[in-house]
């Protein structure tokens, strides 16, 4: 099997990072299509990986936490009955927390926009702070018991 080099690796990720498209980085690069979609995979877990293992004890102070709407292969509203509740088809949520200070993105979650993962997501994050934060966040009612949760009294949390 052929491995892509070191410095065509770099290439590659340089161009996806100043936001070229997949097809984009093919053309400038002459790598396949389907051999950057692997690395890019790869990268991401070696990303992940390397966030679980460094990203403790955060001296954040004030947080932001959101989420960002998205689909897999259709909306929600238009997904094939047949795919209905399958992974990998309709809405799909992205909750991020971001320190306002320093603009590090301490946790994230991909997952359905309700209690269950808004509680996985804050009790990560919880687990990744040295200090007492500000936690601010959207109106959601999901919010109020996972901060709960995730914190107890140990938080100045508002909407």
């Amino acid at each position: 099997m052929n491995k892509l080099n070191r410095e065509k690796q770099a290439q590659v990720v340089a161009a996806l990072v100043e936001g070229n498209s997949i097809r984009a980085t093919v053309r400038m690069t002459g790598v396949a299509k389907n051999t950057i979609v692997k690395l890019l995979a790869d990268l991401g877990l070696a990303c992940a990986e390397y966030q679980d293992r460094v990203f403790k004890n955060l001296p954040c102070k004030r947080i932001q936490c959101d989420e960002i709407w998205s689909f897999c292969h259709a909306k929600e509203k238009n997904v094939p009955k047949e795919k209905k509740g399958q992974f990998g088809y309709g809405d799909v949520w992205t909750f991020t927390a971001i320190c306002s200070d320093t603009k590090l993105v301490p946790s994230w979650l991909i997952g359905n926009r309700d209690q269950e993962n808004a509680t996985i997501f804050l009790e990560d994050l919880a687990g990744r702070l040295a200090n007492r934060v500000q936690l601010t966040a959207d109106g959601h009612k999901m919010y109020i018991d996972a901060v709960e949760k995730a914190f107890g009294s140990d938080i100045d949390f508002s909407q």
